[in-house]
């Protein structure tokens, strides 16, 4: 529970609620903190999913393909993250 009022902390001080300015981010950082806030969690899902692919190769050869598939799955979020962020920044 307490990253969830982390966050919602970070995103008070972030948009700088009660206050006349402007965001206190530029959105080249907002870019920035996205990819990144990805990576960790393609990073966390990985951990996970490669220690159970690892079992399952352990226990029949066969399921590599699978494995090695599942296991490179989450980090297509990263590289959408990417492109999303490439894609804003010519816009």
């Amino acid at each position: 529970m307490m990253g969830l009022e982390l966050v919602t902390a970070f995103v008070g001080i972030a948009l700088q609620e009660g206050s006349q300015g402007g965001p206190a981010i530029t959105a080249t950082a907002a870019g920035a903190l996205s990819v990144g806030l990805a990576g960790l969690g393609a990073g966390i899902a990985e951990r996970g999913i490669g220690a159970a692919a690892m079992g399952a190769i352990a226990e029949d050869e066969d399921l590599f393909g699978t494995g090695i598939i599942l296991t490179v799955l989450p980090e297509t979020i990263v590289i959408l993250a990417i492109v999303g962020l490439i894609i804003a920044a010519v816009i």
